[in-house]
Order: structure tokens, then sequence, then C-alpha cells
């Protein structure tokens, strides 16, 4: 009568020790070990998109997305050079993963919830948006100046069949030129045929650096969206480390890194994180 139950036991320990076995070996076979192993970290990206990836004149790879990859980096082998970048269309962003051709990718891939049933989502590091740009001479100065003028304002925006709607989102009475290039857009501004462009917000700031004093743009965007790198799915450890390296980057120890490299490609100065308790758990 006391047989069963012990045997029963006995059966449940054995399982147990096996899966923890089996959890031990997997987890030593992960990717966060693998990639240990093999001393560098293989991410793809892009090449043609400033300022997130592109080829500078030394036609080494520079960007916000690349120096997000070194923050990575730098976190797996206190050495941020330790990196392979891969280069791939925008298309090939979750192919290349699930192939384990990269370890990750990050290559401004806008958070969406179809697209992480596919691949893992790490922190986000960037909300971008619309913003628009104006010369700096505008006599238009914030987003209200722009909307009381109505239909007097005529704003360029890169062809697409959402364009109209979404710059009316923001200036809803607005006249909106569309045009084939990002170059064109611009032009228009410069011309004096448009008040504004609206654009990415990045691009924006971004405009805004390179070109010191020309241009302004209001404080106001709209339309959000989450950029985040990616990840295959199913490991968990490879997925929390590249967090911990993204947040200890935007909150911790490597801010200077994080807020330098934001500077540079934004003209932005970050507000140091708040000293205390854990802004994250407010």
């Amino acid at each position: 009568m006391h047989r069963r139950p012990s045997l029963f036991k006995a059966c449940v320990f054995v399982l147990a020790a096996s899966s923890s076995v089996m959890g031990i070996a997997q987890a030593a076979d992960g990717k966060l070990d693998s990639v240990l192993a093999r001393g560098k970290l293989i991410v793809g990206t892009g090449s043609t998109n400033a300022p997130w990836h592109f080829q500078g004149a030394d036609g080494k790879l520079q960007g916000f997305d690349i120096d997000i990859a070194r923050m990575v980096a730098k976190g797996l082998f206190n050495d941020p050079d330790k990196v392979e970048f891969v280069v791939q269309s925008s298309d090939a962003r979750i192919p290349n993963l699930l192939t384990d051709k990269v370890d990750m990718s990050c290559q401004f891939i806008t958070v969406t919830a179809s697209r992480a049933q596919q691949v893992a989502f790490t922190l986000p590091y960037y909300r971008e948006g619309v913003g628009l740009l104006l010369p700096n001479n505008s006599k238009y100065k914030e987003i209200e100046d722009l909307q009381g003028a109505g239909d007097d304002v005529t704003v360029a925006v890169l062809q697409n069949v959402y364009a109209e709607e979404l710059v009316h989102q923001a200036l809803p009475k607005a006249k909106v030129d569309q045009y084939d290039s990002v170059d064109l857009m611009y032009q228009a501004v410069n011309s004096g045929r448009a008040d504004a462009a609206a654009t990415d917000q990045s691009s924006v700031k971004y405009l805004m650096v390179q070109n010191p004093g020309r241009y302004r743009s209001p404080a106001y965007a709209w339309s959000p969206q989450t950029y985040a790198c990616a990840v295959k799915r199913g490991d968990q450890d490879w997925l929390n480390f590249v967090n911990t390296a993204l947040h200890e980057a935007m909150t911790g120890v490597e801010f200077p890194t994080y807020a330098a490299s934001f500077k540079q490609w934004f003209g932005v100065d970050l507000p140091s994180p708040a000293i205390g308790f854990p802004i994250e758990f407010k």
C-alpha cells in the first residue's frame, strides 16, 4: 500500500531532475553563451538612412542604430568594436533573425503587435514621430501659428497614399504638396514654395544638426511609433541581456555614451537620469 506513492514520488523526482539538467543544457547552448564564445556580436542593420545607419566618408557605418549596437557589444566584451555588421534590406530584418544569420537586428524597426508574433522586441531606444521643418526665418514659430493660418500654409511631404491624412492630423486646413523624393521636398522649403516640410522628427533634428542656423522646428510632433532592436524568439536569457545593456545605456552607468550619441545625431541634450528611486517603478 505504501509502494505506489513512493514510486510516484521517485518518478516525479527523476522527471524534475531531468528537466533541470535539460534547462541547464539549453541555457549553456543559448545565444548569450554562443556570442561570448564567438568573441563578437553580429548585428543586422542598414546603410542608407541617416541619421540611423549610413556610410561615412571613410566607408564605415555610422549612425544612432550603429551606436546602439556598439553599446550592446561593449556590454558583452567591454569593447564596442567587437561587432560585425551585416548590411540588410528592410524586408530582411526579420528573416535574418529567424535563420540565425544575425544575433540581433537594429535598423529603426517599428514595434507592432504583428511583428512581435515573429520576433522578440527589446526595450525601446527611441520614439519616432512626425515633425515639421521650417526655415529659420519663418514667420510661423509654433504649431498654433501654423494651425491658425489655415489654408494659407503649404506643407511639403513625401508622396504617399496617407500623406494628406497624416499632415491634416496636425494641420487640418493646410495645403499639402507631395514630392517624389526627400530632396525635392526640402527644396520646396528652401525655395519658399512650401512653408514647412512634414517628415520623421529624427530627420528634422538631424538636418538641423547638419545645417546650423538654417532651419527650425516647432516643439510639436505627432503620430508616435516605437523603435526597438529585435532578437529571435525563444531565448529569454539573450533578450534579458540585451535589455539590460540598453536599459543601463539609457538610465545607468552607460548613460553618458547614449547621451553623447543622442546629441550627435539629434542635437538634443538629454537630462541626466534622476538619482534615487528608480523612475521605472513610479
